[in-house]
């Protein structure tokens, strides 16, 4: 028996509850030199989707009702779950970082849940989001059930800890060295958290929004092309 993703009408960044936590001019967001793009007058709304109201359809609300009941059972607040969010056809359950280890347990131990494989672990940086500037998203897949959520966590800049769900999910090794390397993300518990993609004595993690953009160095005459937000200017 299989279960489809639910229709239900989208609720998120485009609908009310969105959160707004920028805005970006141009084509690279160049705040200081002008732009460098020829599209100095693109403005694009960074916005998150908001926290979505039951129901929310299909097996997304089994899913939030199994979920809550056996973390009641555990003993677990209520706070273990910060929000639900349901957004083009995903279900996002968000985690406040201590709970996360013992939320994707259950997330898997469970019998009416199931989710027994981890597909990754991507790793996102919001500068703008003050206090939670880092995210680190999980999606996760029942192969009992047929079903797909997806477990969210943030972290701030200054204190970039995540545990680590190794001890869970084996397979996010490589995975979370990866968010790691590219950016800044520390995965408390993993068993050899280096980086994956980068010299080891490299500087910085290249996927932070911060992280300068970089020219290409051109072998003849000595010439350099700059970085995108350091070349000539058209606006």
């Amino acid at each position: 028996m299989t279960e489809n993703v639910p229709a239900v009408p989208e609720q998120g960044a485009d609908k009310p509850g969105g959160e707004l936590i920028a805005t970006r001019k141009g084509m690279f967001g160049v705040r200081n030199g002008g732009d460098t793009s020829g599209y100095g007058g693109l403005v694009r709304r960074i916005e998150l989707p908001g926290a979505s109201e039951r129901p929310f359809g299909g097996y997304f609300d089994v899913v939030a009702d199994e979920l809550e009941g056996a973390l009641e059972e555990q003993g677990l607040p209520l706070e273990a779950i910060s929000a639900y969010v349901v957004y083009r056809g995903q279900l996002t359950i968000h985690v406040p970082r201590e709970h996360l280890v013992r939320v994707a347990k259950t997330l898997r131990d469970d019998p009416a849940l199931r989710f027994e494989m981890c597909l990754g672990v991507t790793g996102i940086h919001f500068p703008e989001e003050s206090g939670r500037e880092l995210h680190s998203v999980v999606p996760l897949l029942s192969i009992t059930h047929n079903r797909r959520i997806r477990l969210e966590t943030t972290a701030p800049d200054v204190d970039p800890h995540i545990p680590s769900l190794y001890e869970v999910y084996p397979t996010v090794d490589w995975h979370e060295r990866e968010s790691y390397d590219m950016f800044g993300i520390i995965y408390d518990g993993h068993p050899g958290l280096t980086r994956i993609l980068m010299p080891d004595d490299w500087l910085g993690h290249p996927q932070r929004k911060d992280y300068p953009l970089g020219g290409i160095p051109v072998e003849f005459k000595g010439a350099q092309i700059p970085a995108p937000d350091q070349r000539r200017a058209y606006s």
